[in-house]
């Protein structure tokens, strides 16, 4: 097992965490990706929630305008799309298997849950289910490793280089 590359949170993180989400973090591991101002963007959150429930989306986007960036995408048909892109284009295809390999490997250190084993998030390998939790593997892995997640990125209007949070000076903690 390799060592992740993020710490455990802080108290002060699952309270961004938190009011980002509007509802209590459950199961964060760790800050995954931050805004440029140090405020979590993207938590990495176990394959078992406390309660018991299989948790497949390891990657989490929680930056309320990173997931209204990704909502717009859905809603203005990108996802049409890029699963055109996927589907036609065979390099893209090849990448994002190659994407959902490393995000079940990145999975596998916290846990094996049989329910979900093989299945990761946003629709990889095969198709694109939710730009979200791509968008959010991407912010996590960083650029090259997940091609629908880092095309989703470019194409928002949301950025992790210019700081959009409500309250900057909350996370860093």
């Amino acid at each position: 097992m390799t060592t992740p590359p993020f710490a455990p949170p802080t108290p002060a993180e699952i309270d961004v965490v938190s009011a980002q989400l509007g509802r209590t973090a459950r199961g964060v591991l760790g800050i995954a990706a931050r805004c440029v101002c140090g405020n979590p963007t993207v938590v990495a959150t176990t394959p078992r929630l406390p309660d018991g429930s299989p948790f497949p989306t390891f990657y989490y986007l929680t930056h309320p305008a990173a997931t209204a960036a990704m909502s717009t995408l859905e809603a203005t048909q990108v996802m049409v799309e890029l699963t055109e892109l996927l589907n036609d284009d065979e390099s893209v295809a090849t990448a994002y298997r190659s994407a959902h390999e490393a995000f079940l490997a990145d999975r596998a250190q916290f846990g094996d849950v049989p329910e979900i084993d093989g299945i990761s998030s946003g629709g990889m390998p095969t198709r694109i289910k939710c730009l979200h939790a791509l968008a959010g593997h991407a912010l996590a892995a960083g650029p090259g490793v997940n091609p629908i997640g880092d095309l989703a990125l470019e194409r928002s209007s949301w950025s992790p280089e210019r700081c959009q949070c409500e309250d900057p000076g909350a996370a860093k903690g």
